[in-house]
């Protein structure tokens, strides 16, 4: 295998046969040439973008439709039908009737995903995952479309292209899939400051998710909310799981895309047809038309967040999914979400990446769903009444009657005719605009260190290990030494001591300085190549809110329990830790040493659920060995009993034995560990409930690093 880091020989060949080569200048698919292709023309600094910006237009266009039919990014999804019910009503903030009617059910359509791989990926890919809502409301559908992390990779929508190019496989040879762990990657972050942020969140738990029913989602951008009386709030969208936030370890998901590649699917589909249906709170994050410019971040910036410790989140409702797609293709695959499905009480601010969104979400759907027409796919379909002058076009599935297709009209007695505001019409924020046209960024856009600090500072313990662990991973896949060492450099601006873990793992130096990235909010012409300040701002030393070790410890509900079994396991032991378990929600499996049927030391038979070689300890949340001798001696002979007890503790997760139970810990590396406060010998249920409701048991991971398994 040939490695770029000794070979340099070859790279500065390369490099030099791409300045030998003539016409290197970017320029438009009509060889106009072109000074900036990082941001979009705008009314201002902080202005929508203008829809004459045929820069933006052709770049985004092409991207678009590159590929048929398969999304070009979150083409592995799995979604479900459900509800939502407003807790109480925002009328003060917004008009919309779905925040204003606490006695409506508004029916939703969710679809979760991985953003990076095709469709045929692994559910487990260290990912950012897609959190997609559409209200069929009374009034319009609404789309709240956004991600389980508060913020994205880049400031404005002309650099997604860019973005996501970086982040697919490599052209030349299709590598890797589903992964972000290679050159072309790096290579663009350690380039593109403002994607630090985001970049620091896919190191952390947060991008490997237990469940989609244990990651809160978010509507990433700034919106409006309108009131009756046209007054405008700045808000943010928050979804909050009912069963807390909780991920799985990056040895675990590596096993688990082995195990059950479709483990997320898989597990959303179980729930509800067992009917635990999952739960997410909808809350808010407020800010006053006047408070626009009170914090030291730009609110339209989308690489920046709200602590939750400066603006509270407000819960205002509840969602609900109770229902499975009866059909994958017509319902998941052609659901169409648009960023610009609004409805009147809700509106748009002029956040670059939201205004790029608002053209690309369409344009896309045009090529993947066969025209303009796509709003007529049954799973697409308003609940509120469509009428328009709107007329065939590919795909069109209504007989519209009538002579006219126009307005204004006479022949057809005027109709559709337009509403009033009062009727409920849809009314844009009138936002007083005088700037000149130009093609940057707002100055208030360029801190790109101080959210990612914050982030890692108000980490706990383990998960700073966890993030500095996965640096080491994805970096340590980059072939070329001067990628690793501008993003150490980079790392090293956010957290030193984060940036040395990495290195050490690399084998590499945190180097001193590097070429810096020039900041991406000017074009080629400018005057002055201002660098990205490493100078951090501290306005908040911690936010807790950022932490998973700060969420829900309540419930072991759906917590998936494998159970070791064999002929003549103690009933007694069984059925006292079962009901207990099965009270408080969780799931029960038998494993055992075939499939099939096991009976007791009562006699009775059980219906196996998985024969352990065709089951891996990764899939589960926990593990209990009710015991009985012959039962014991039987998993006793089978070494993969042994692995699955050790790879368990291995993974902090809780353990319980009774009575002879014991035995076959003994046999595996937990039997030095007996006091450890998540391993419960002939304890009460009650105990293990306990345990299992805290997710993990994190101070094991210092005893338990060199445990093979």
């Amino acid at each position: 295998m040939e490695n770029p880091k000794k070979d340099s020989k070859k790279i500065n060949d390369l490099e030099q046969n791409y300045k030998n080569q003539e016409n290197t200048t970017l320029t438009t698919n009509q060889g106009v040439k072109i000074n900036d292709t990082n941001n979009s023309l705008k009314a201002g600094e902080r202005g929508s973008t203008l829809l004459e910006d045929f820069l933006l237009r052709e770049k985004i266009t092409s991207f678009d439709h590159e590929r048929i039919p398969e999304r070009i990014v979150h083409a592995r999804g799995s979604a479900a039908h459900g509800v939502f019910e407003l807790y109480e009503s925002i009328e003060q903030y917004s008009k919309a009737g779905i925040f204003t009617d606490v006695n409506r059910k508004t029916p939703v359509f969710v679809r979760f995903s991985t953003v990076a791989g095709s469709k045929g990926s692994t559910d487990l890919a260290r990912d950012v995952r897609g959190f997609a809502v559409k209200f069929y409301t009374e009034e319009g559908t609404w789309d709240l479309v956004g991600n389980n992390m508060p913020i994205f990779f880049i400031q404005d929508a002309m650099k997604f292209p860019d973005l996501v190019h970086s982040v697919k496989p490599e052209p030349n040879k299709e590598i890797p899939q589903a992964a972000s762990a290679h050159d072309t990657f790096y290579d663009f972050v350690s380039r593109t400051t403002e994607t630090l942020h985001n970049q620091i969140w896919l190191m952390s738990d947060r991008a490997i998710p237990r469940s989609f029913r244990m990651m809160e989602g978010f509507g990433i951008h700034t919106f409006r909310l309108i009131n009756d009386k046209g007054e405008s709030h700045f808000v943010k969208f928050h979804w909050k799981p009912k069963l807390g936030v909780h991920s799985v370890t990056w040895d675990e998901a590596v096993k688990i895309s082995g195990a059950d590649s479709d483990f997320h699917r898989r597990d959303l589909w179980d729930a509800i047809e067992a009917g635990h249906y999952p739960e997410w709170e909808l809350g808010i994050q407020i800010v006053p038309q006047e408070d626009e410019f009170k914090f030291d971040f730009d609110l339209l910036d989308p690489t920046k967040l709200i602590p939750e410790e400066m603006v509270p989140v407000k819960i205002i409702g509840k969602m609900t999914l109770n229902r499975n797609p009866e059909n994958f293709f017509a319902e998941t695959e052609q659901v169409a979400f648009l960023p610009g499905h609004i409805v009147p009480g809700i509106d748009f601010t002029n956040d670059p990446l939201l205004q790029g969104r608002l053209f690309s979400y369409r344009d896309t759907q045009l090529s993947r769903l066969g025209g303009p027409n796509f709003h007529q796919i049954p799973i697409n379909r308003p609940i509120a009444p469509a009428n328009n002058n709107q007329r065939d076009g590919m795909m069109q599935m209504d007989i519209v009657k009538g002579q006219t297709a126009y307005f204004p009209n006479s022949l057809g007695g005027g109709c559709p005719h337009l509403a009033k505001i009062a009727e409920g019409a849809f009314d844009s924020y009138e936002e007083r605009i005088d700037a000149k046209k130009i093609r940057t960024r707002s100055e208030s856009f360029n801190d790109h260190f101080s959210q990612p600090a914050l982030f890692y500072r108000s980490l706990s313990q383990y998960e700073q290990e966890h993030v500095a662990e996965a640096y080491t991973f994805e970096l340590g896949k980059c072939m070329h030494s001067e990628i690793q060492e501008r993003m150490l450099w980079l790392i090293a601006q956010i957290d030193e001591d984060l940036a040395n873990k990495v290195a050490k793992g690399l084998g590499l130096e945190v180097p001193k300085s590097i070429e810096q990235p020039i900041n991406q909010a000017i074009g080629a012409d400018a005057d002055i190549q201002k660098q990205q300040p490493p100078k951090k701002k501290i306005y908040l030393d911690k936010a807790p809110t950022l932490s998973q070790a700060n969420t829900k410890f309540d419930s072991i509900a759906t917590r998936q329990v494998a159970v070791l079994v064999a002929k003549g396991f103690s009933m007694k032991n069984f059925k006292k830790m079962t009901d207990v378990l099965e009270q408080e929600g969780a799931v029960i499996k038998l494993i055992a040493p075939h499939g099939g049927k096991v009976i007791c030391d009562e006699n009775m038979e059980h219906k196996v659920d998985a024969a352990i070689m065709t089951t891996e300890s990764v899939l589960f949340d926990a593990l209990y060995i009710p015991g009985g001798k012959k039962a014991v001696e039987s998993l006793k002979k089978e070494s993969k009993f042994i692995k699955f007890i050790n790879e368990t503790f291995k993974h902090c997760k809780a353990i319980a034995v009774d009575n002879e139970g014991e035995d076959l810990i003994n046999e595996s590396f937990v039997k030095d560990y007996k006091d450890d406060k998540a391993v419960f010998i002939n304890k009460t249920p009650e105990d293990f409930v306990k345990a299992m409701a805290k997710h993990r048991n994190w101070d094991r991971r210092t005893i338990v690093k060199n445990i093979p398994v």
